[in-house]
């Protein structure tokens, strides 16, 4: 198993320098790997974790617990909060990591020399314990996680825009394949459009177009 420095080391070099919340990241991929009885970084799919928020932190926690959204092993619920939950796929145990509410004001008192705040964090993060740095609490998922993961080699066609939909999160209403755009869950909409539509009206226009 990788060191911590050499976590650091790997999160920085994606992340082209090192910053305070990839220490934190580093830190929370180790304890939820530990506290699930799983090594990490993992390398096998079977730890998934969801993070809450996108930034810095994500690298960290990625190169530390071996979970990439690339590899469908991580997932962003964006909250806002520098926070993850690990979950053991195989026996359905999760665990909830963020950073203790005393983090920052502790951070100065393991870094003497810092000379920024910005310093003390960086520093500070490595140093302190880790019943001091992040709180851990054992959750349950309110979400399917065969639902969530899916299986291999599952496509079907929206039959309004025709696109490709996989790992089932298509939408069935009264017995038509719905993509999740079409069936009005739109972070986007068409150049021609107005700015702001209600769902069933926004759904008329793209069958219209279509």
């Amino acid at each position: 198993m990788p060191t911590f420095e050499e976590l650091l080391y790997a999160s920085a070099i994606r992340h082209q320098h090192l910053c305070p919340r990839q220490v934190l990241g580093v830190r929370m991929g180790m304890m939820g790997g530990r506290l699930l009885g799983l090594d990490v970084p993992q390398t096998n799919k079977r730890l998934l974790t969801v993070v809450e928020t996108d930034g810095c932190v994500i690298d960290g926690i990625a190169v530390a617990s071996g979970c990439w959204i690339g590899k469908r092993t991580m997932r962003v619920l964006d909250f806002g909060k520098v926070a993850a939950t690990f979950i053991d796929t195989q026996t359905g145990r999760a665990v909830r990591v963020v950073p203790s509410a005393i983090t920052r004001i502790r951070a100065k008192d393991y870094a003497p020399e810092a000379t920024s705040r910005w310093e003390a964090y960086l520093i500070g993060y490595q140093r302190m314990p880790e019943e001091e740095l992040l709180d851990a609490q054992e959750v349950a998922m309110s979400f399917s996680i065969e639902r969530l993961l899916s299986k291999d080699g599952y496509r079907v066609n929206c039959e309004i825009c025709g696109e490709e939909i996989i790992n089932e999160r298509e939408v069935v209403r009264e017995g038509t394949i719905l993509c999740r755009p079409c069936a009005g869950e739109r972070y986007y909409r068409t150049v021609e459009e107005p700015a702001t539509l209600p769902v069933e009206q926004a759904l008329e226009i793209v069958q219209e177009l279509y």
